[in-house]
């Protein structure tokens, strides 16, 4: 069967205010950025300082932080020492660019020690220690990574104190950028991996109209649990449908995007009906991690002379029918069969709908009707949303606009962002 091939991608409106690059320092990121802070106020700065003979090194022992408090000093005469005191509360590394390189190996890298103790000790502020006629060694050292370099000769209690506090301080801030950095590029392939996998409705050939809106609850993702799709086979006939995943996490926008793709190929080979929504529950089971998940889904498939269609619905909410000069209305959700993943074995009734010569069709994920109403506890319900759409289309909102003003209106009635997903999918006929 030849598939249609889209003659440009449309990619449907999402609302994603939270989907901020920055915002995404958080979580883990933001924990483990803590951890390699500077000490916090009250806490003791430790120094390990690693020197060939730190008995006769120029420290000043009485070494004080910013507070006026003895900084603890531990001593390490080779690498191997420094990597048994090397500890989670060591703040920062004094090492002598003069030790021989590791494993007493022959080399010509000159800064070998250092290589070595800054893959040891990534998260540790690094100083190097140098003779007075190696300031060119000690400058390459803070090119390779260390915070900063002090000439032995110069060295004294009140320098070195203060070369320890910022070379900390610098150190967090150099983690701080780099995680930043790091969490802005993971943030912009997630935005553009997600925005590839929303669906590109294959409608060539086709009179009608289509819209769509989606917006996750899942913070800063541009795709949540909820999926959609439309797609007109050879015959004429157009078929849309969508669904939700329970759940708000990666895994269900996963297996949200594994059913939408099954739901094409098995559309695009003929399947309709029972027979393809009993495919998808196979699907579901094999593909979620948890026999717990289900998915709700509701189908259309509207015939070629686009006046009647086929619907069915798998746990789902019904569409919305709107028609000139008849109040928007459910339509019938007698025959509702179980969700996808509930019941194995379980058949689902496809029932005729007649839509009319000039329609609209909303269908849309339960996130829409179980906002809160105000500060109790009601939720908007179907009801709710019925009275809201036909209110918005009095006011002579259609298409895009439409969808745009329910889910800006169902967000405020809940006086704050929703938690669970939304999708909205909208298709027009007109006379």
């Amino acid at each position: 069967m030849p598939v249609p091939v889209p003659r440009q991608r449309a990619i449907p409106a999402v609302e994603s205010g939270q989907a901020q690059a920055a915002g995404a320092v958080g979580g883990p990121l933001k924990e483990e950025a803590h951890r390699d802070a500077a000490p916090t106020s009250g806490a003791t700065l430790t120094l390990l300082l690693i020197e060939d003979d730190p008995v006769g090194s120029p420290i000043v022992p009485e070494l004080l932080d910013s507070a006026g408090k003895p900084v603890r000093v531990r001593t390490a005469r080779n690498l191997t020492e420094a990597e048994r005191l090397l500890t989670d509360d060591v703040h920062c590394i004094l090492l002598d660019l003069a030790l021989p390189a590791p494993g007493g190996s022959d080399t010509d890298d000159e800064l070998a020690v250092l290589h070595h103790v800054l893959q040891l000790a990534p998260r540790h502020a690094v100083l190097a220690l140098t003779g007075s006629g190696d300031a060119e060694r000690g400058a390459e050292a803070v090119r390779v990574g260390a915070q900063d370099y002090l000439v032995r000769d110069e060295l004294d209690s009140r320098l070195l104190s203060r070369a320890v506090r910022y070379a900390v301080e610098r150190k967090r801030s150099d983690t701080a950028e780099r995680r930043l950095t790091e969490s802005r590029l993971r943030a912009q392939e997630n935005r553009r991996l997600e925005r590839g996998l929303l669906p590109t409705p294959l409608l060539d050939g086709s009179s009608l109209r289509f819209a769509a809106r989606y917006r996750p609850g899942r913070s800063r993702a541009l795709l949540g649990g909820d999926f959609y799709d439309a797609v007109r086979t050879p015959d004429g006939t157009v078929h849309a449908m969508i669904g939700d995943v329970c759940g708000h996490g990666p895994d269900e926008a996963a297996l949200g995007v594994e059913l939408r793709i099954a739901w094409r190929a098995l559309t695009l080979a003929g399947l309709c009906g029972d027979e393809l929504l009993g495919t998808l529950q196979e699907v579901l089971e094999h593909e979620r991690p948890d026999e717990e998940i289900f998915a709700t889904l509701c189908t259309v498939d509207i015939a070629p002379d686009g006046r009647h269609a086929g619907l069915c619905l798998a746990g789902h909410p019904a569409p919305l029918l709107v028609r000139p000069g008849i109040p928007a209305r459910l339509l019938p959700y007698d025959n509702n069969g179980p969700a996808l993943g509930m019941l194995p074995g379980a058949r689902w009734s496809r029932m005729q709908v007649e839509l009319g010569a000039e329609w609209s069709l909303m269908l849309y994920t339960d996130g829409l009707i179980e906002g809160r109403v105000g500060a109790g506890g009601e939720r908007l319900g179907e009801d709710g949303m019925v009275e809201m759409i036909r209110r918005q289309l009095a006011e002579g909102l259609r298409g895009e606009e439409l969808l745009r003003a329910a889910v800006q209106e169902v967000r405020r009635l809940n006086e704050g962002e929703l938690t669970d997903d939304v999708a909205v999918v909208l298709l027009d006929r007109t006379a």
